[in-house]
């Protein structure tokens, strides 16, 4: 009898764990899909379904994928830094400083493509920075990148002159109006070329993270950084080399925000960090590292984008910041919930 009881027992477990699962699986599916609707419904006795101003007309979609640019780009790479354990805070201001130094050197005469690689060479540098202090120096991650953070936003603050705002036209100088052609001007389907770049970047970000080595040393590290290393992994290499993929793609997301904005605004990146950050845990990776999935932290990062984009329309803008963190709070204390019964079951 005891025995039919634990069977019993272990059954229903097998099945609460199995439940448990789907759920986490699916749920950031369930949850865009009724942010999408509840958004779809608004304002349907003034605009017709798929209609010119509704939320899901061609043009409104369009507008929030152009805008969506940056933390398309950047979460990727982000997710794989979570996963390996690690953090950096400054990618909003490395973000900032790429589009300042972008636009500076697009007002001052250089061509897109000798900027772009400059900017992106310069985001490799602050990549490297922060694993240097992290990796090499063993600072912890948090406090280092928050040092790097404040560096970069001063650097950004520094180039753009007195009494402007930030790099754009004046009196003197005309900033060519082909600098956003890159983000605004179409190509396919009505996107720009920031956009097939940033869908480029996750499809490459999907395939290192499944199918390389730097993937499963990303996981492995995270997972058990001893273990890892005791298997032959080089942690401070790895770990390094992940710091110098997250500068390099915030410098790409910079050049995006730059060329969609048309000027270099030393503040335009702020809390790209913190949206990364939740992008990134929304999609189902741990904060504490050993897994997660770029291609769900994409799906991620589209749901704060309809949350951004669908609520500007519908409630005061002093508002606007409190319901899109109660609604991203109740995702994230969700997907942690679940990690939790996950690791009890």
């Amino acid at each position: 009898m005891t025995s039919v009881k634990a069977d019993s027992i272990r059954q229903k477990l097998d099945r609460s764990t199995a439940l448990r699962a789907t759920i986490k699986q699916v749920y950031i599916y369930v949850v865009l899909a009724v942010i999408v609707s509840i958004f779809s419904l608004m304002k349907l006795d003034q605009v017709e379904l798929f209609g010119r101003g509704h939320f899901l007309s061609p043009d409104s979609i369009i507008n929030l994928l152009r805008t969506a640019v940056p933390i398309l780009t950047l979460s990727g790479a982000f997710t794989l830094m979570m996963i390996s354990g690690y953090i950096d805070l400054s990618v909003g201001s490395a973000m900032s400083l790429s589009a300042v130094v972008f636009a500076w050197m697009i007002l001052n005469g250089f061509s897109f493509l000798p900027a772009l690689l400059i900017t992106l060479l310069m985001g490799i540098v602050m990549g490297f920075l922060n694993g240097t202090l992290v990796m090499k120096l063993r600072i912890t991650p948090v406090i280092a990148t928050l040092v790097t953070l404040s560096l970069f936003k001063g650097m950004a603050l520094l180039i753009v002159p007195d009494g402007l705002s930030a790099i754009k036209s004046g009196a003197e100088q005309t900033m060519p109006a082909w600098i956003n052609d890159y983000a605004r001007k179409e190509v396919f389907f009505g996107l720009p070329w920031a956009f097939w770049i940033a869908v480029l970047m996750i499809v490459i970000m999907v395939i290192v993270q499944r199918k390389t080595i730097l993937g499963k040393y990303a996981a492995a590290i995270g997972g058990n950084r001893l273990a890892a290393e005791l298997s032959g992994i080089n942690a401070v290499r790895t770990g390094w080399l992940i710091y110098v993929i997250v500068g390099f793609f915030a410098a790409l997301a910079g050049v995006a925000r730059a060329s969609y904005m048309s000027l270099g605004d030393p503040l335009s990146g702020d809390g790209m960090e913190l949206a990364c950050i939740i992008a990134v845990l929304l999609g189902g990776t741990a904060f504490s590292g050993g897994e997660g999935s770029v291609a769900k932290t994409m799906v991620g990062a589209i749901i704060i984008m309809c949350v951004t984009t669908g609520l500007m329309t519908v409630i005061p803008a002093y508002w606007q910041n409190v319901a899109t963190g109660s609604v991203l709070l109740i995702a994230v204390v969700m997907n942690h919930l679940l990690a939790q019964d996950k690791v009890k079951a």
